[in-house]
């Protein structure tokens, strides 16, 4: 199994995303949206800027 993001509705019958691991394991899981489609922007800004994005050390003395 590949790693997947996965979209899900929450108590408050909002969409969220989820990034799975190949071992199941959720990774990340974004905020409630009310609409499908922001969640699915919210995959598609993941994919074009994840790659590019800074990493950040703050523990790092």
């Amino acid at each position: 199994m590949a790693y997947k993001f996965v979209i899900t509705k929450d108590k408050k019958d909002e969409f969220r995303v989820s990034f799975v691991a190949s071992n199941g394991e959720t990774m990340f899981a974004t905020e409630g949206y009310s609409a499908k489609a922001s969640a699915k922007n919210a995959i598609e800004s993941f994919k074009k800027n994840g790659p590019e994005a800074e990493i950040v050390d703050e523990t790092a003395a």
